[in-house]
């Protein structure tokens, strides 16, 4: 990663002398540490630029009002910047990454959000306890509550973000359209309103035209959305939008507008102060989503040309002006295939996907928050707002790709390694090895970012960390992401918000192997297996005594992956295993550390990271290869021949047997023994992760037995529902 450093006094820049850049430890990690210097110190490397003047005083303590990767990012700021920080947390997050980080920590309530981090009374004892003076919301929780920030004015405590009236003006997306349609800016058609029941949201979507978009007023995030293509599927939506914005935003109010079918969701950063200075940081690509929620975003995107990117640009601080917008906002646009945009809303806070901003400008957003927050003017003009570069942003979450692409997954993380040795990679995370995902939050592992000069690449980058990603103990959704980003449409720039289920109309089925993939998984697993017998035959370095004779040249296998069965002769050179497969050699090439989590091979000349998710003395491994996890069955020659004879396992009839396709809790259940149900009948709704998810009958039947109630947690494959 190239890295340059000054050190700059009064206006002069002198380069640091050998030695000092590796003491400050900025040459890997760009991490600048200013506290012992009276001096300015720039860095600037492949995925950080910016400016950390000592001497410009905001803030001594500052208090987070959020919790995981984004407590622990703004943090990091806060650290450069010489101010003390305070984590709040929930009694299970008591041993968390942010809390650690932090110069103090105060326990805020229970597990549940409504108890600990949307608890407002328990937060504002926790700033009068430690004096904090300003509080960074974050994302999520209480970054938009306008009724937050009016508390934390009162008390004479900053605020990290805009003020009460612009919150209140955006955060409202009825009264933020209004505002937008004054400010002359693109607006989607339709009911500008509270839409009070079922039914009047039935009449409203007949008279804007099917399908039409459902969301939640005061929402975000994707959460209260759902799209409806007619009137059942409106009154649906209007049910679990409604039930979902109460949940997640204690505000239940909908609104309905035209659904605009396969646009590109693109967003514009702005970030303004309290001089009446307002700029646009480029745009950032978020199409690439699942249940409305975005997965992979990128800066630049590939479809704006630089008139319809100043355009988007200046109407989004024209919008930001009008409110008398002051911090770091968004304003997201739906992008139609003939580059009309139109505005979708205000995110009135830090975006999950600003790292990808910062890449591409330099700047810091969250120390550019804080210091609009103290009353400092911006420090650029729109002019000096460059693109440099490329930068990819692949969330990662605890899910289950194959599910919904993307049900929620909970569990102890086992083993984990991000992936930083990897050139120009930025991971903003706030777990480690041990840490418990859990579901009463967001299933985010982390934030992994790529930067390159060029997007293929920020590709290339992002397709070997992928690769490099060790996450253990929960299911998670690698497969996915590299399998999106090596796809030929996502490499072309060929995409919208339908994306995946264009791209997967069956579900996500994980990577489909070509013939030579196959054979180079294959070879690879035939030596790992091969490389675990040899060692097997060894004791603190000195061979057993074995009671057969071992064939040292030759190890004859059979090979079962999914329903197809290879023979594979293997044998061994030092490092390098020769195999055949199906009458085909390969050389296959590694230093073959079984107790690595990750194994760097080559074979035929291709290098390739794979890891070995497990294995078992029955001869099945789990093998992580190209983003996916295969499972394999090798077995000896004598071994397969004789397996024919063991019974199978009969498998369980899951048409009669409800059950739970995630960890969650029980919202309501509609059925009880002895009611007759259709095929296809909503039966229970379960909710993780702030999330509803309506499950209903395999078949037609009666119902036997019902093992849930509304209220309870259920685990994945827990039975909910018996039917006869």
């Amino acid at each position: 990663m190239a890295a340059s450093a000054f050190l700059c006094r009064a206006g002069a820049r002198q380069p640091l002398q050998p030695g000092v850049l590796e003491r400050l430890s900025v040459a890997r990690k760009c991490v600048t540490r200013v506290s012992r210097w009276r001096w300015c110190l720039i860095t600037s490397c492949g995925l950080h630029s910016t400016v950390y003047d000592p001497n410009e005083k905001t803030f001594e303590k500052l208090l987070i009002a959020n919790r995981g990767e984004i407590a622990c990012r703004v943090i990091k700021t806060c650290k450069k910047m010489g101010i003390k920080t305070v984590a709040i947390h929930s009694d299970v997050d008591s041993n968390a990454v942010h809390v650690k980080m932090a110069d103090e920590a105060v326990c805020v309530g229970p597990a549940p959000t409504s108890k600990s981090y949307l608890n407002m009374d328990a937060i504002m004892e926790a700033i009068k306890k430690t004096r904090a003076q300003a509080v960074h919301p974050g994302y999520g929780f209480l970054s938009e509550n306008k009724e937050f920030s009016r508390r934390l004015e009162s008390e004479g405590v900053a605020f990290i973000g805009p003020d009460m009236q612009a919150i209140q003006a955006m955060g409202d997306k009825i009264e933020s359209k209004l505002i937008a349609k004054n400010a002359k800016v693109n607006t989607i058609p339709g009911f500008d309103g509270v839409v009070k029941d079922a039914d009047e949201a039935v009449r409203i979507a007949r008279e804007i035209g099917y399908p039409v978009m459902i969301k939640a007023s005061a929402g975000g995030g994707g959460k209260g959305m759902r799209i409806a293509w007619d009137d059942e599927e409106t009154r649906e939506g209007f049910r679990f939008s409604s039930q979902e914005a109460a949940s997640s935003f204690g505000d239940d109010r909908l609104l309905i507008e035209k659904f605009i079918d396969n646009p590109r969701h693109i967003e514009i950063q702005v970030l303004a102060d309290k001089h009446n200075n307002a700029l646009w940081l480029n745009e950032r690509e978020c199409s690439i989503q699942r249940r409305n929620q975005k997965v992979i975003e990128e800066a630049p995107s590939t479809f704006l040309d630089p008139e319809t990117r100043r355009a988007m640009g200046e109407q989004a601080v024209a919008l930001a002006k009008a409110v008398k917008y002051s911090s770091a906002g968004t304003v997201e646009f739906l992008v139609d295939s003939k580059k009309d945009f139109f505005f979708l809303e205000m995110n009135t806070r830090l975006q999950v996907e600003h790292p990808i901003t910062e890449c591409i400008t330099g700047l810091d957003l969250v120390q550019e928050m804080i210091r609009v927050a103290k009353g400092y003017p911006l420090r650029h003009k729109q002019a000096d707002i460059p693109i440099n570069g490329w930068a990819i942003e692949c969330r990662v979450y605890a899910e289950d790709p194959y599910k919904s692409f993307g049900l929620p997954s909970i569990g102890r993380l086992s083993q984990y390694k991000e992936p930083l040795h990897v050139p120009h990679v930025r991971v903003d995370s706030g777990i480690q090895q041990g840490s418990e995902i859990s579901i009463y939050y967001d299933p985010m592992i982390s934030k992994l970012i790529t930067y390159g000069s060029s997007r293929a690449e920020a590709l290339k980058q992002m397709e070997e960390a992928l690769d490099n990603y060790v996450i253990r103990g929960v299911a998670h959704n690698i497969a996915l992401l590299r399998e999106v980003i090596i796809h030929p449409r996502f490499i072309q720039g060929d995409i919208s918000t339908k994306f995946l289920p264009d791209v997967y109309p069956d579900g996500f089925k994980g990577h489909q192997l070509t013939d030579s993939e196959k054979r180079e998984l294959l070879v690879t697993a035939a030596s790992l297996y091969v490389a675990e017998q040899l060692r097997a035959q060894r004791f603190l370095g000195t061979p057993r005594v074995s009671i057969t004779k071992p064939d040292a040249s030759n190890w004859e296998l059979s090979i079962q992956l999914g329903d197809t069965t290879h023979s594979v002769i293997a044998s061994r050179q030092e490092s390098t295993f020769s195999v055949e497969v199906d009458g085909i050699k390969l050389s296959v090439t590694g230093e073959w550390n079984l107790a690595s989590a990750l194994l760097p091979v080559t074979v035929n000349g291709i290098p390739r990271t794979v890891q070995c998710i497990s294995r078992d003395a029955s001869g099945n491994f789990s093998i992580q290869f190209l983003g996916t996890v295969y499972k394999v069955r090798i077995l000896t020659k004598l071994a397969a021949e004789l397996s024919k004879y063991m019974p199978e396992k009969v498998v369980e009839d899951s048409s009669s047997i409800l059950r739970s396709p995630m960890p969650g809790a029980v919202v309501a259940v509609s059925v009880k023994p002895g009611d007759m149900v259709a095929e296809g009948q909503e039966i229970c709704v379960i909710e993780a992760m702030k999330m509803q998810n309506s499950l209903v009958a395999a078949k037609t039947g009666k119902v036997k037995a019902v093992h849930c109630k509304a209220g309870e947690t259920v685990g994945e494959g827990d039975e909910l529902v018996e039917l006869e």
